[in-house]
Protein backbone atom coordinates (compact mmCIF):
# COMPACT_ATOMS: atom_id res chain seq x y z
CA UNK A 1 0.00 0.00 0.00
CA UNK A 2 1.22 3.49 -0.82
CA UNK A 3 0.75 6.70 1.14
CA UNK A 4 1.61 10.41 1.03
CA UNK A 5 2.57 12.59 3.99
CA UNK A 6 -0.07 15.25 4.72
CA UNK A 7 1.46 16.63 7.89
CA UNK A 8 3.85 19.54 7.22
CA UNK A 9 6.53 17.59 9.12
CA UNK A 10 5.57 13.93 9.56
CA UNK A 11 7.65 12.24 12.28
CA UNK A 12 9.11 8.78 11.80
CA UNK A 13 9.73 7.13 15.15
CA UNK A 14 11.86 4.11 15.99
CA UNK A 15 8.81 2.42 17.55
CA UNK A 16 5.03 2.87 17.10
CA UNK A 17 4.88 5.37 19.94
CA UNK A 18 5.31 9.14 20.13
CA UNK A 19 7.45 8.52 23.23
CA UNK A 20 10.08 6.66 21.18
CA UNK A 21 13.05 8.51 19.64
CA UNK A 22 12.64 10.35 16.37
CA UNK A 23 14.37 8.47 13.55
CA UNK A 24 13.56 10.78 10.65
CA UNK A 25 11.07 13.28 9.31
CA UNK A 26 9.06 13.07 6.10
CA UNK A 27 7.92 16.37 4.65
CA UNK A 28 4.54 17.29 3.20
CA UNK A 29 3.78 15.62 -0.11
CA UNK A 30 6.54 13.00 0.08
CA UNK A 31 5.57 9.44 -0.95
CA UNK A 32 5.75 6.43 1.35
CA UNK A 33 5.29 2.70 1.15
CA UNK A 34 3.21 1.23 3.98
CA UNK A 35 4.80 -2.00 5.20
CA UNK A 36 2.38 -2.89 8.01
CA UNK A 37 -0.06 -1.50 10.56
CA UNK A 38 1.48 -2.72 13.83
CA UNK A 39 -1.18 -1.16 16.05
CA UNK A 40 -4.08 1.24 15.84
CA UNK A 41 -3.01 4.70 14.77
CA UNK A 42 0.47 3.74 13.50
CA UNK A 43 1.98 2.63 10.19
CA UNK A 44 5.41 1.15 9.60
CA UNK A 45 6.58 2.84 6.43
CA UNK A 46 9.50 2.99 4.02
CA UNK A 47 10.46 6.27 2.34
CA UNK A 48 11.38 6.71 -1.31
CA UNK A 49 15.02 6.95 -0.13
CA UNK A 50 14.76 3.52 1.59
CA UNK A 51 14.54 4.66 5.20
CA UNK A 52 12.06 2.98 7.55
CA UNK A 53 10.19 4.05 10.66
CA UNK A 54 6.78 4.37 12.29
CA UNK A 55 4.46 7.21 11.24
CA UNK A 56 1.20 8.36 12.87
CA UNK A 57 -1.64 7.25 10.60
CA UNK A 58 -3.30 10.66 10.91
CA UNK A 59 -0.29 12.22 9.16
CA UNK A 60 -0.81 10.13 6.01
CA UNK A 61 -3.29 9.86 3.19
CA UNK A 62 -3.76 6.30 1.95
CA UNK A 63 -5.32 4.74 -1.12
CA UNK A 64 -4.11 3.71 -4.55
CA UNK A 65 -6.20 6.29 -6.40
CA UNK A 66 -5.08 9.25 -4.32
CA UNK A 67 -1.41 8.32 -4.23
CA UNK A 68 -1.37 7.49 -7.95
CA UNK A 69 -2.92 10.83 -8.88
CA UNK A 70 -0.48 12.65 -6.64
CA UNK A 71 2.46 10.73 -8.08
CA UNK A 72 1.49 11.70 -11.62
CA UNK A 73 1.17 15.41 -10.94
CA UNK A 74 3.83 17.98 -11.76
CA UNK A 75 5.20 19.33 -8.51
CA UNK A 76 7.03 22.31 -7.05
CA UNK A 77 9.21 22.25 -3.95
CA UNK A 78 9.13 24.86 -1.19
CA UNK A 79 12.46 26.70 -1.08
CA UNK A 80 11.67 29.34 1.54
CA UNK A 81 11.82 28.39 5.22
CA UNK A 82 8.02 28.19 5.15
CA UNK A 83 5.19 28.79 2.67
CA UNK A 84 1.59 29.44 3.71
CA UNK A 85 -1.09 27.95 1.47
CA UNK A 86 -4.14 30.25 1.71
CA UNK A 87 -7.77 29.74 0.75
CA UNK A 88 -7.68 32.69 -1.65
CA UNK A 89 -5.00 34.71 -3.46
CA UNK A 90 -4.74 37.45 -0.83
CA UNK A 91 -2.55 37.93 2.24
CA UNK A 92 -5.76 38.18 4.29
CA UNK A 93 -6.74 34.63 3.29
CA UNK A 94 -7.16 31.83 5.82
CA UNK A 95 -4.18 29.51 6.13
CA UNK A 96 -4.92 25.99 4.95
CA UNK A 97 -1.40 24.68 5.58
CA UNK A 98 2.09 25.98 6.28
CA UNK A 99 4.65 23.98 4.33
CA UNK A 100 8.34 23.83 5.29
CA UNK A 101 11.32 23.95 2.94
CA UNK A 102 11.41 20.67 1.00
CA UNK A 103 7.64 20.11 1.03
CA UNK A 104 5.84 19.49 -2.27
CA UNK A 105 2.79 21.08 -3.87
CA UNK A 106 1.28 20.65 -7.34
CA UNK A 107 0.83 23.85 -9.39
CA UNK A 108 -2.51 24.48 -11.08
CA UNK A 109 -2.09 26.77 -14.07
CA UNK A 110 0.22 29.74 -14.20
CA UNK A 111 0.82 32.43 -11.53
CA UNK A 112 -1.41 35.48 -11.70
CA UNK A 113 -0.21 39.04 -12.15
CA UNK A 114 0.31 39.45 -8.40
CA UNK A 115 2.57 36.39 -8.12
CA UNK A 116 -0.02 34.04 -6.61
CA UNK A 117 0.24 30.40 -7.64
CA UNK A 118 -2.78 28.13 -7.25
CA UNK A 119 -1.70 24.72 -5.94
CA UNK A 120 -3.22 21.34 -5.21
CA UNK A 121 -2.36 19.38 -2.07
CA UNK A 122 -2.27 15.58 -1.78
CA UNK A 123 -5.35 15.51 0.47
CA UNK A 124 -7.39 17.10 -2.35
CA UNK A 125 -7.47 20.67 -1.06
CA UNK A 126 -6.58 23.59 -3.29
CA UNK A 127 -5.16 26.93 -2.26
CA UNK A 128 -2.77 29.72 -3.12
CA UNK A 129 0.82 30.56 -2.28
CA UNK A 130 3.36 32.99 -3.67
CA UNK A 131 5.24 31.51 -6.63
CA UNK A 132 8.46 33.12 -5.33
CA UNK A 133 8.39 30.66 -2.40
CA UNK A 134 8.48 27.65 -4.73
CA UNK A 135 11.15 26.19 -6.97
CA UNK A 136 11.79 23.35 -9.37
CA UNK A 137 11.34 19.89 -7.92
CA UNK A 138 14.26 17.90 -9.31
CA UNK A 139 13.96 14.12 -9.56
CA UNK A 140 17.38 13.87 -11.20
CA UNK A 141 20.51 15.98 -10.65
CA UNK A 142 19.75 19.68 -11.03
CA UNK A 143 22.76 20.20 -13.30
CA UNK A 144 25.09 18.01 -15.35
CA UNK A 145 27.92 20.51 -14.80
CA UNK A 146 29.84 19.36 -11.68
CA UNK A 147 31.01 22.80 -10.56
CA UNK A 148 27.55 24.29 -10.91
CA UNK A 149 25.97 21.36 -9.07
CA UNK A 150 28.52 21.65 -6.27
CA UNK A 151 27.60 25.33 -5.82
CA UNK A 152 23.88 24.55 -5.82
CA UNK A 153 24.34 21.89 -3.12
CA UNK A 154 26.40 24.28 -0.99
CA UNK A 155 23.82 27.06 -1.42
CA UNK A 156 21.00 24.70 -0.40
CA UNK A 157 22.92 23.66 2.72
CA UNK A 158 23.63 27.28 3.67
CA UNK A 159 19.90 28.04 3.61
CA UNK A 160 19.69 26.11 6.92
CA UNK A 161 22.38 28.20 8.65
CA UNK A 162 21.22 29.01 12.19
CA UNK A 163 18.54 26.28 12.30
CA UNK A 164 18.25 24.63 15.69
CA UNK A 165 19.55 21.10 16.16
CA UNK A 166 16.87 18.40 16.29
CA UNK A 167 17.72 14.70 16.48
CA UNK A 168 16.14 13.11 13.38
CA UNK A 169 15.06 16.51 12.02
CA UNK A 170 14.99 17.56 8.37
CA UNK A 171 13.25 20.94 8.29
CA UNK A 172 13.90 24.60 9.14
CA UNK A 173 12.10 23.89 12.43
CA UNK A 174 15.01 21.65 13.43
CA UNK A 175 17.58 19.51 11.65
CA UNK A 176 20.36 17.06 12.50
CA UNK A 177 23.72 16.52 10.84
CA UNK A 178 22.70 13.85 8.35
CA UNK A 179 19.35 15.54 7.74
CA UNK A 180 21.23 18.67 6.68
CA UNK A 181 23.42 16.72 4.26
CA UNK A 182 20.39 14.85 2.93
CA UNK A 183 18.34 18.01 2.30
CA UNK A 184 21.20 19.83 0.57
CA UNK A 185 21.30 17.02 -1.98
CA UNK A 186 17.54 16.33 -2.07
CA UNK A 187 16.80 19.92 -3.10
CA UNK A 188 19.08 19.29 -6.08
CA UNK A 189 17.52 16.02 -7.20
CA UNK A 190 19.90 13.56 -5.50
CA UNK A 191 18.95 11.02 -2.82
CA UNK A 192 21.80 10.16 -0.46
CA UNK A 193 21.80 7.94 2.61
CA UNK A 194 20.04 9.59 5.51
CA UNK A 195 22.48 8.60 8.29
CA UNK A 196 26.02 9.76 9.08
CA UNK A 197 27.88 7.09 7.13
CA UNK A 198 28.56 6.02 3.58
CA UNK A 199 26.21 3.26 2.45
CA UNK A 200 26.52 0.97 -0.55
CA UNK A 201 23.76 1.45 -3.08
CA UNK A 202 23.67 5.23 -2.67
CA UNK A 203 25.48 7.68 -4.98
CA UNK A 204 28.23 8.96 -2.67
CA UNK A 205 31.51 7.07 -2.60
CA UNK A 206 34.64 7.48 -0.52
CA UNK A 207 37.42 9.55 -2.07
CA UNK A 208 40.95 10.42 -0.91
CA UNK A 209 40.92 13.13 1.72
CA UNK A 210 43.29 15.18 -0.39
CA UNK A 211 40.69 15.39 -3.18
CA UNK A 212 38.16 17.21 -1.00
CA UNK A 213 36.10 19.93 -2.74
CA UNK A 214 32.95 21.98 -1.95
CA UNK A 215 29.75 19.92 -1.49
CA UNK A 216 31.69 16.78 -0.50
CA UNK A 217 30.77 15.27 2.86
CA UNK A 218 33.12 14.97 5.82
CA UNK A 219 32.49 11.95 8.03
CA UNK A 220 33.45 11.86 11.69
CA UNK A 221 32.61 9.17 14.25
CA UNK A 222 28.81 9.51 14.53
CA UNK A 223 28.69 12.83 12.68
CA UNK A 224 28.70 14.28 9.16
CA UNK A 225 29.26 17.75 7.70
CA UNK A 226 29.20 19.40 4.29
CA UNK A 227 32.44 20.96 3.05
CA UNK A 228 32.18 24.59 1.91
CA UNK A 229 35.72 25.15 0.66
CA UNK A 230 38.71 27.06 2.06
CA UNK A 231 38.92 24.72 5.05
CA UNK A 232 35.37 25.46 6.26
CA UNK A 233 32.45 23.07 6.74
CA UNK A 234 28.76 23.40 7.63
CA UNK A 235 27.10 21.08 10.12
CA UNK A 236 24.15 20.74 12.47
CA UNK A 237 25.52 20.41 15.95
CA UNK A 238 24.25 19.94 19.50
CA UNK A 239 27.58 21.01 20.99
CA UNK A 240 27.03 23.23 24.01
CA UNK A 241 27.21 26.85 22.94
CA UNK A 242 26.33 26.12 19.31
CA UNK A 243 23.08 24.12 19.18
CA UNK A 244 22.37 25.22 15.61
CA UNK A 245 23.67 24.78 12.07
CA UNK A 246 27.06 26.50 12.13
CA UNK A 247 30.25 26.87 10.12
CA UNK A 248 33.39 25.32 11.60
CA UNK A 249 36.98 25.17 10.42
CA UNK A 250 39.49 22.40 9.75
CA UNK A 251 42.28 24.80 10.68
CA UNK A 252 43.49 24.11 14.26
CA UNK A 253 44.45 27.78 14.63
CA UNK A 254 40.92 29.03 13.81
CA UNK A 255 38.53 30.14 16.55
CA UNK A 256 35.79 27.86 15.18
CA UNK A 257 37.98 24.75 15.02
CA UNK A 258 36.46 21.68 16.70
CA UNK A 259 39.27 19.51 18.14
CA UNK A 260 36.70 16.86 19.12
CA UNK A 261 35.77 16.33 15.45
CA UNK A 262 38.41 14.47 13.48
CA UNK A 263 37.67 13.38 9.91
CA UNK A 264 37.59 9.63 9.27
CA UNK A 265 36.37 9.65 5.64
CA UNK A 266 35.32 11.91 2.78
CA UNK A 267 32.37 11.07 0.54
CA UNK A 268 31.69 12.56 -2.88
CA UNK A 269 29.18 12.38 -5.70
CA UNK A 270 31.68 13.89 -8.10
CA UNK A 271 34.77 12.74 -9.98
CA UNK A 272 37.89 13.53 -7.91
CA UNK A 273 39.38 16.97 -8.46
CA UNK A 274 43.07 17.84 -8.29
CA UNK A 275 44.47 17.10 -4.80
CA UNK A 276 44.65 20.00 -2.40
CA UNK A 277 48.12 20.97 -1.16
CA UNK A 278 49.52 18.62 1.46
CA UNK A 279 49.83 21.38 4.05
CA UNK A 280 46.03 21.89 3.98
CA UNK A 281 45.15 18.20 4.04
CA UNK A 282 42.64 17.04 6.62
CA UNK A 283 43.64 15.89 10.09
CA UNK A 284 43.94 12.16 10.53
CA UNK A 285 40.89 10.28 11.80
CA UNK A 286 40.54 9.87 15.53
CA UNK A 287 39.80 6.62 17.29
CA UNK A 288 37.07 7.71 19.68
CA UNK A 289 33.67 6.12 19.02
CA UNK A 290 31.42 9.18 19.07
CA UNK A 291 32.28 12.85 19.50
CA UNK A 292 30.02 15.48 20.94
CA UNK A 293 27.89 16.83 18.14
Amino acid sequence: MNAVAISPVCPLHTEPSSASPLADEVLYGWPLEVLEEPCTGWMRVRTHYRYEGYAPARALVLGAGCTRRWGEREKRVVLSAAADVLDRPAVQGCILATLPRGALAAPLGEPDGEGWQKVSLPDGREGYTKCSLLGTYYEKPASDEPERLRKQVVDAALSYLGTQYRWGGKSPQGIDCSGLAFMAYFLNGILIYRDAKLMEGFPLREIPQGALAPADLLFFPGHVALYLGEGRYLHATAKAGSDVVVISSLDPSAANYRPDLQVTAVGSLFPPVLPIPEETALPRGASEEKPAE
